[in-house]
């Protein structure tokens, strides 16, 4: 999102960036949220603009968090090495381990850069199979479309988690915590909005959230 941009360090660990879903309103869905935020009212950003489909909004938001976490993770892909983060942790009380449910249906310790590959893997395949995201103008959406988001947003919520205890200090030297944190509110507004993490995930970073609260 052109708000955030953090710059040209470390392009080469970027994915390619999402589209957002162009045959369901996304392109103008994506105007609205670029409009609301260009106005500094994040609050604003994340509603449900009237008269559109909420998982329309749902859809097109997804998207352009999982371009977010991409980019701010890429900037310390450098950094975040299976030697310096052999564990996806969150603190010494969080630890993640990873399973997809298909190819991995036990959960799996693994190195926290090697946990979001397979996180960003999975959501690619999430976001580009057209019976989850459809393309095509009138497509319906699966009964279990929210679930899917639900999903997706709480193990983007795990990458947050993450670079804020594991690499906060080394965003600091960036000159990029105001761009993290940035992210990060305009994140869990949204998904306050729409009740997308449980409360026990959010856990790791109850301290921000709260300060989040106290803000807005």
């Amino acid at each position: 999102m052109s708000l955030f941009g953090l710059g040209n360090r470390n392009q080469k660990t970027f994915r390619p960036k999402k589209n957002a879903p162009s045959g369901n309103k996304g392109a103008q869905l994506k105007k609205h949220i670029d409009a609301t935020l260009g106005s500094g009212n994040l609050k604003e950003a994340v509603r449900l603009p009237p008269g559109e489909d909420l998982n329309e909004w749902l859809a097109v938001n997804t998207v352009d968090f999982f371009n977010q976490v991409n980019l701010l993770y890429g900037t310390l892909a450098e950094f975040c090495t299976p030697t310096t983060c052999p564990t996806m942790s969150a603190g010494p009380k969080f630890e993640y381990r990873w399973a997809d449910g298909v190819q991995i249906k036990k959960p799996i310790e693994v190195s926290a850069p090697k946990y979001v590959e397979y996180l960003m893997d999975w959501i690619e395949v999430q976001l580009d199979d057209e019976t989850i995201f459809p393309q095509k103008l009138g497509a319906p959406f699966p009964n279990n479309f929210r679930e899917v988001v639900k999903t997706i947003f709480k193990r983007l919520f795990r990458v947050y988690a993450h670079i804020y205890h594991s690499h906060f200090q080394k965003i600091v030297s960036l000159k990029e915590e105001a761009h993290l944190n940035t992210c990060f509110k305009h994140f869990t507004l949204f998904t306050w909005e729409f009740k997308l993490i449980e409360k026990g995930e959010l856990a790791p970073l109850n301290d921000l959230i709260e300060s989040i609260i106290l803000a807005y």
